[in-house]
């Protein structure tokens, strides 16, 4: 069990990059969230195994048909236990 929290910035919100990304995580069983930020970017949380958690920062870097993805910078977290992947409220701080 492994925990990423990414920033994607680039054409990210406005592009269904949420909900396609929740869609995306539920169906290769990592739990986590996301959510859109001030700054235009997006945030998000995948944990799960490994070879799950690996897949969904491959899929960050394009994202859905829509986003034109720049960049996605990845850190390691301590898992947390999660067990679901839900879409948030927009964060307050950049």
């Amino acid at each position: 069990m492994i925990r990423k929290h990414i920033t994607v910035s680039g054409l990210v919100q406005g592009v269904f990059y949420r909900d396609t990304c929740r869609t995306e995580a539920r169906a290769h069983g990592v739990s986590g969230w996301v959510r859109n930020r001030p700054d235009g970017t997006v945030e998000a949380v995948f944990e799960g195994p490994a070879e799950a958690v690996d897949h969904m920062i491959r899929w960050a870097h394009h994202g859905p048909a829509r986003a034109a993805v720049q960049s996605v910078d990845a850190h390691d977290e301590p898992p947390q236990g999660l067990t679901d992947f839900e879409v948030r409220p927009t964060s307050s701080a950049p």
